[in-house]
């Protein structure tokens, strides 16, 4: 939708300029221009013409990236939007075209170099108006991969850092909440991978590899929605260990803070069936975060 909106934004401010007659003049050429270059679109390459793009304003090459944009192919909006760059550097409309060539590339899945125009955008003209959505496009083409990456967390976490500098940089954005949100979501994603792995060691009776991962969650993912899970798996894991202390500091924490969800009741009747109680024992790690959470420094 931020596309859009700036697509919309961009034709507001060309038809804004100039006069009745010079708009006029505009529309002939740029319909000459859309004319002529839409009869090689049954060619192999549409981008294709017998007449060469130097002999069109910038204007006019933009308008044209905007058309193969409207007609769903963005690797060739991206051309004509680069190609403004190429053409006329020096032009107002060269920072339109680069954003949109951004924007072209997000929309054609070409994270690489959607990135790489989002960056040249924010390098050339960090104060302009669009620069926050610069950088949200390059955030996205981190974000938008985040369920491709599998087990290798390395685009979620630079993702986590180009959403943040979407909001400190740019609080008063229209584009600073949905950055939050995403943000909130991606933490949680990284999160959930720590319990997909541990529950993997937990199966495969690795405890100590296991407990290392739960623990990452309960220190570093407490926010998230796994924290409770992860509690209750150390019950489980310090229990099979004969590490009765750890297991009840688990519990105790657990039900100090999650009472009243599945997870707690399953830690309950395990430590009961053998005789043990939620309660703070120990001086271990957690142990520590127990003392933290009754104290209300934690979660």
């Amino acid at each position: 939708m931020a596309g859009k909106r700036f697509q919309a934004r961009s034709l507001a401010q060309v038809r804004m300029q100039g006069g009745a007659q010079r708009r006029l003049a505009k529309a002939i050429g740029i319909g000459v221009l859309l004319v002529t270059l839409a009869a090689c679109n049954d060619s192999k390459d549409p981008r294709l013409s017998n007449t060469p793009l130097e002999t069109y304003t910038a204007e006019q090459i933009f308008t044209r990236g905007e058309f193969e944009l409207d007609r769903k192919r963005p690797e060739d909006a991206a051309f004509f939007f680069g190609e403004i760059e190429r053409l006329y550097p020096y032009s107002d409309w060269t920072k339109r075209g680069l954003i949109m060539q951004a924007f072209s590339f997000h929309q054609a899945k070409d994270y690489e170099q959607s990135r790489s125009a989002a960056q040249r955008y924010i390098d050339f003209y960090p104060l302009d108006d669009d620069a926050a959505y610069a950088q949200y496009l390059l955030a996205l083409s981190y974000y938008d991969q985040i369920d491709e990456v599998g087990r290798d967390q390395g685009l979620t976490f630079q993702a986590l850092q180009s959403l943040r500098t979407v909001i400190e940089r740019y609080p008063e954005s229209e584009y600073a909440r949905s950055s939050i949100l995403k943000f909130d979501l991606a933490f949680d994603h990284l999160a959930s991978k720590e319990m997909e792995i541990g529950r993997f060691y937990l199966k495969k009776q690795h405890y100590p590899a296991a407990i290392n991962r739960f623990r990452a969650v309960v220190e570093d993912f407490q926010t998230t929605s796994h924290t409770a899970e992860a509690l209750h798996r150390l019950v489980e894991a310090y229990l099979i260990l004969g590490l009765n202390d750890e297991a009840q500091t688990a519990g105790a924490i657990l039900g100090h803070n999650f009472q009243s969800s599945e997870w707690y009741q399953d830690s309950f009747k395990l430590l009961t069936g053998k005789g043990l109680e939620a309660k703070a024992r120990g001086d271990s790690w957690l142990g520590q975060i127990y003392r933290q959470t009754i104290k209300g420094q934690w979660l």
